[in-house]
């Protein structure tokens, strides 16, 4: 019975000139519609869209700021990696320095030493050469002295002379 009553409902709209009747009520509304339009558009749209363009502004700003940031940044840390490559490089070169100056040293040293030595190994063969010059001197007198006696025992004191 519902059923037959919405359609009777329909029926009645429609005998009556349907849906879309063209009467003083359709101009009266496209008028409405354009007031509307035209005051959204004033008190809503232009400044939302006036917020919306300073927005995307300082958002655009913003990201350049931060290019131009990131463009320093990277090149801050280029000359840093340089630098740092440049003073390892000075760094090596000092203690290749420092080895060599100090392998030169402990060189001169060591033939310093050597020398020192040599000169003490000369000097203890001279006093060497010099005691046994002197031992065999001894001896020597000694020999003479000892072949001397035993020629004066053997032929007497007065022929040996």
């Amino acid at each position: 019975m519902i059923n037959w009553t919405i359609l009777l409902a329909v029926e009645e709209v429609a005998e009556k000139g349907g849906l879309f009747d063209i009467n003083a009520t359709l101009p009266l509304m496209a008028i409405q519609f354009l007031i509307l339009a035209f005051v959204l558009d004033k008190i809503f749209y232009k400044p939302l869209g006036k917020a919306i363009d300073s927005r995307a502004d300082y958002i655009r700003d913003n990201q350049i700021k931060a290019q131009e940031g990131l463009a320093k940044t990277k090149k801050l840390a280029e000359q840093y990696e340089q630098d740092l490559a440049e003073t390892r490089k000075k760094s090596q070169a000092i203690i290749t320095e420092a080895q060599a100056e100090a392998q030169k040293i402990v060189a001169e040293k060591v033939a310093k030493a050597q020398q020192e030595a040599q000169a003490k190994r000369e000097q203890a063969a001279q006093e060497i050469e010099e005691q046994k010059q002197a031992a065999l001197q001894q001896l020597e007198e000694q020999v003479d002295s000892l072949s001397h006696q035993i020629l004066e025992k053997l032929l007497g004191p007065e022929l040996v002379r």
